[in-house]
């Protein structure tokens, strides 16, 4: 009998997300792969240290049903061969991560594989990875380099950003191409037409489904948006999730102030964002993916 993975969250992973890979991978980039490969072999023993995205994974991994079933699966997506990864899951038994899945490409690009595994989201630190998965109809996002102090909420925590990422584009595009006002008098124009998904919706889906098994005041995962909208266009997001059916716990209207410290009052355990200018100041206090999707990344 196949094993599949039927109304649970599937994330995949790779292993510079999860890990501390960044000595690695300086070899890698100065003496290149056979020098790369031996490093790794010689310390397979060596326990990685925790990466950017280690607690969202830990969480990730903890959450359960009532049934006590694991309501998420994680798999590991690597460009690492299989006898370089042994040190990774070396390090994953290690840290008694709950991971059994992995996919080692030895080098070419591992996204293919996330339409087999069924995976709704995609974390890594190759952008060029992470763009590829965005273009194959995935959810993916480059975990940056961040301010990774452990949260010890067992609550898990996720912010999202609206436009772009939990929604499509369509509205930041006249933002971009007409300005402010234009805006403001379009989406509130729009405000009973609900905005088309983005990327992320099948993410902020699936997290609601899993809420739902919980009652709301004993939720593991709380969510929330971090957007740069503010009133009149902050209805459009509120009919739009109504009209999708989905819970989101927290809306922070900003009107454009600076997101960094909205997130670290949040306590968020990751946030994601499609612009470099917000992800660079959220990552400052917390674990930040950056979403290069819609007009601005184009």
């Amino acid at each position: 009998m196949s094993v599949k993975f039927d109304h649970k969250l599937v994330v995949a992973i790779s292993s510079r997300a999860l890990f501390d890979l960044e000595e690695g991978h300086r070899i890698y980039k100065n003496q290149g792969v056979d020098a790369y490969c031996q490093y790794q072999i010689e310390h397979e023993n060596d326990v990685l240290e925790p990466g950017v995205a280690f607690s969202l994974v830990k969480k990730l991994l903890a959450l359960k049903d009532s049934k006590g079933q694991p309501q998420v699966e994680v798999i590991l997506i690597s460009r690492n061969s299989a006898d370089t990864g042994l040190r990774i899951f070396n390090s994953i038994q290690h840290h008694e991560l709950n991971m059994t899945r992995a996919a080692f490409t030895s080098g070419e690009s591992p996204y293919r594989y996330l339409k087999a595994f069924t995976a709704h989201l995609f974390l890594s630190a190759d952008p060029l990875d992470v763009r590829s998965t965005l273009e194959a109809g995935f959810a993916a996002a480059t975990i940056l380099p961040s301010n990774t102090v452990f949260n010890d909420n067992e609550q898990l925590r996720i912010a999202f950003d609206g436009d772009a990422v939990v929604f499509s584009d369509e509205a930041e595009l006249v933002f971009q191409q007409k300005g402010l006002q234009a805006f403001t008098t379009s989406e509130r124009e729009a405000a009973s037409r609900p905005l088309p998904g983005g990327p992320f919706k099948i993410v902020l889906a699936a997290l609601h489904r899993i809420q739902s098994d919980h009652e709301a005041s004993q939720s593991p995962i709380r969510t929330a948006l971090f957007t740069a909208r503010a009133a009149p266009a902050h209805e459009r997001v509120i009919r739009t999730l109504r009209a999708w059916d989905i819970r989101i716990d927290e809306a922070v209207f900003l009107g454009g102030m600076d997101k960094g410290e909205f997130l670290k009052t949040f306590g968020a355990d990751i946030f994601f964002d499609d612009q470099r200018t917000h992800c660079d100041s959220a990552r400052q206090h917390i674990p930040t993916g950056h979403v290069p999707s819609g007009v601005v990344n184009g």
